[in-house]
């Protein structure tokens, strides 16, 4: 009888990859970031699951075709994730009556 699912075992290579896109989760690069914002989306499971491919890609790419390993860092990678935010923000304000205050220098409190 043929059946449906995943078949029993335990595929190592995998579970290599899972750990360590687990170990992305504090990184301050852009991986540990789509980490991140993957895991607040689909949960912590998927997310795993979908960096981990991401990383044996990377990974296939630079042995196969040998491109270089180029991390941006977080910044950029944020930045671009928060813009398209900032229409939905303004629009929540305006329904909820509530004013945008200009940003203030307030000196730290000195401890």
């Amino acid at each position: 009888m043929l059946t449906r699912g995943p078949r029993d075992g335990v595929n190592r290579a995998a579970d290599a990859w899972r750990r360590a896109a687990q170990h992305l989760l504090h990184s301050h690069s852009a991986l540990g970031a789509n980490y991140r914002r993957l895991r607040a989306r689909l949960g912590a499971p998927k997310a795993l699951t979908a960096l981990a491919h991401k990383l044996a890609r990377l990974v296939y790419r630079r042995l196969t075709l040998g491109q270089p390993d180029v991390d941006k860092g977080r910044e950029p990678d944020e930045a671009r994730f928060r813009q398209p935010r900032l229409p939905w923000l303004q629009r929540q304000a305006r329904e909820l009556n509530l004013h945008r205050v200009p940003n203030q220098l307030v000196p730290s409190p000195v401890s």
